[in-house]
């Protein structure tokens, strides 16, 4: 983009910059660059990335001109600071998604199957091994899981137990046994035990066939070496394997059709079904989860966790793991090749047409081709209220955007102000701060807030909390410095030596934000 806008414009200096933004990238985009930024110009693909943007742009009270398109609908939002509300004042309602008994036992079109696949990757390949990770590098890991006892608590742990013991690879080969393993767990002994459970005459409590439509009955499949599908699981799987353990692939680990003969010679244990599993029916259900019954939750974490010490202890030093975070757009990372082989061996357990993998991309990926007259329309819109930012305008000369021009229509409103909070005597909003000279102790910080009639119980800068009344032993930091106070809380030097850093106090008001000292 910055080369062909060069050779629009000769004169245009442009530094183009691949980082991603994002609180990973803040020792990039730091103090100096937000402040030397006049404004920023949002074009940006999800909602996430959005809202860290212009949560950036509040605390600096930089200009946002932010938009979207959806293929043939746009929106633009102009966020003015002291004078708009921020971008996320206000959301969009949650998107329609399928129950959760759908996802996970009876899908019946691909893209059930495709989101299913997304969250089988995110949690065999990113949450799994960030579990491990903060098992093996967080002090207080064991007693925050002992704490929340309970049955996905435990499940996570014993995901994450399985991971580092019974399922820990340290050749490639293991890893190729352990997707082969996957591969029959997923597409064959699942299926298997769900037809056990619900063999094709079952009927419900009314007497009507238990799999009418859109329920499909599926079949088991068995690992084909010469099947494409199966060879794209294996090859995916073993490679991400092996890239989580940190292992030396060999050369035949990219030939798909050479790792799906090695996983064919993978012994695999029989598999019988069981008897009373439970499986998850009811649409409303918010777990796939069946309920543990008299399962003792905090007893399976204690013995979970002594199984995770024993093998800790046998690990060397700095040993952690690689999570892989999802990224649609790499073609030589695996990632598209796991999800949409996942998609289509369920899609054939279940009967549903298969896709390949530019659609998977697409389906899972959430992409929706974008028009090139829509993006110059939100284009041209946005470089008009530009002009209105260095123009110094007021607010009501500013305009947000809707179009569709699909239908057509194009509707057209002023932004609206920040939302006011008031309390004795005082007016405030997103925008505004207290501005605290030096270098106070936590107890001239809680007088400034008494002195302004402001009861402060809690101090806190980004997660970590510096004080609060509730706690007794908190009485000891009244004294300290909030500079000294906030290393010995971390571990690590406060940011606000070097920057104006924010602290968030709760304070006892009615119906009002906490404030927020800089």
């Amino acid at each position: 983009a910055a080369t062909a806008a060069k050779v629009m414009n000769a004169s245009l200096n442009v530094n183009a910059m691949q980082e991603r933004v994002s609180p990973d990238t803040e020792g990039v985009f730091d103090d100096a660059f937000w402040k030397k930024t006049d404004l920023v110009v949002n074009a940006l693909d999800n909602v996430q990335a959005r809202l860290y943007v212009d949560s950036r742009c509040v605390y600096f009270g930089t200009p946002l001109l932010e938009s979207g398109t959806l293929g043939t609908k746009c929106n633009t939002q102009m966020v003015i600071p002291r004078l708009s509300e921020n971008y996320g004042a206000s959301r969009d309602p949650p998107e329609k998604t399928a129950p959760m008994c759908t996802l996970h036992s009876f899908p019946h079109n691909i893209h059930h199957c495709l989101t299913w696949a997304r969250s089988e990757f995110e949690g065999q390949f990113e949450k799994t091994p960030s579990d491990v990770n903060a098992y093996l590098t967080c002090a207080d890991y064991a007693s925050s899981v002992r704490e929340a006892g309970d049955a996905q608590s435990r499940e996570g742990l014993e995901r994450a137990a399985a991971c580092l013991t019974r399922d820990r690879c340290a050749t490639y080969d293991e890893c190729v046994r352990w997707a082969r393993l996957q591969f029959e767990e997923y597409f064959h002994n699942k299926i298997a035990q769900l037809v056990y459970t619900f063999p094709e005459d079952a009927v419900t409590t009314t007497g009507t066939p238990f799999w009418s439509p859109p329920k499909r009955f599926p079949r088991v499949l068995a690992f084909d070496a010469e099947d494409g599908a199966c060879q794209m699981f294996a090859l995916a799987f073993a490679n991400l394997r092996a890239e989580m353990f940190n292992i030396v692939r060999p050369a035949w680990s990219l030939d798909a059709a050479a790792v799906a003969h090695a996983a064919v010679l993978v012994k695999v244990p029989e598999f019988s079904p069981k008897v009373g599993v439970t499986i998850v029916t009811d649409p409303k259900a918010t777990s796939a989860s069946a309920p543990s019954g008299p399962l003792d939750d905090a007893a399976v974490i204690d013995t979970t966790l002594a199984r995770m010490d024993e093998a800790r202890a046998g690990l060397p030093a700095g040993y952690t793991l690689v999570p892989a975070k999802f990224e649609k757009d790499d073609d030589t990372n695996f990632h598209m090749d796991a999800i949409a082989s996942l998609a289509n061996l369920r899609a054939r357990n279940y009967h549903v047409e298969e896709v390949e993998k530019l659609k998977a991309k697409f389906i899972a990926g959430r992409i929706i081709p974008a028009i090139a007259t829509t993006t110059a329309m939100a284009t041209g819109l946005v470089c008009l209220e530009l002009y209105k930012v260095l123009a110094g305008v007021k607010l009501e000369a500013f305009r947000n955007t809707f179009a569709n021009l699909a239908l057509p229509l194009f509707a057209m409103s002023e932004p609206m102000p920040p939302q006011k909070m008031k309390y004795n005597g005082m007016e405030w909003s997103l925008w505004d701060r207290w501005t605290l000279e030096g270098d106070p102790t936590v107890q001239q910080l809680l007088d400034h807030f008494s002195a302004k009639k402001l009861s402060c119980y809690s101090i806190s800068c980004g997660q970590s909390l510096l004080y609060n009344s509730i706690f007794p032993k908190h009485r000891e930091r009244l004294g300290r410095k909030v500079c000294v106070t906030w290393p010995g809380t971390t571990g690590r030097p406060p940011p606000f030596l070097n920057f104006s850093g924010v602290l968030r106090t709760g304070v006892d008001m009615f119906d009002a934000n906490p404030m927020i000292a800089r």
